[in-house]
């Protein structure tokens, strides 16, 4: 096993995460800056007005982009199981 090797795999492991992440973070996040403007317009500042809707949208783009990530997920791992014969030289 080359450094070459690890830092590639460390790096197909961290942009991973982060295709996987990706989805529900801008969603909550684009939830989030709406509620925001709704309370600056409204004058409403309660607290707890954030995080029912901020739940609801990580969960509904969990729900909506699961196949994607599972497909991923698998597609690595079979790439990364696959790659293990070729190590051991």
């Amino acid at each position: 096993m080359t450094e070459e090797y690890v830092i590639s795999l460390a790096r197909q492991s961290l942009l991973l995460t982060l295709f996987l992440a990706s989805p529900m973070l801008v969603l909550g996040l684009a939830v989030g800056v709406a509620i925001s403007v709704f309370q600056a317009v409204t004058q409403i500042h309660e607290m707890t007005l954030t995080f029912i809707p901020k739940i609801l949208a990580v969960v509904g783009a969990l729900i909506v982009f699961l196949p994607w990530m599972i497909s991923l997920i698998v597609g690595y791992t079979t790439e990364l199981f696959e790659s293990i014969p070729g190590l051991v030289s």
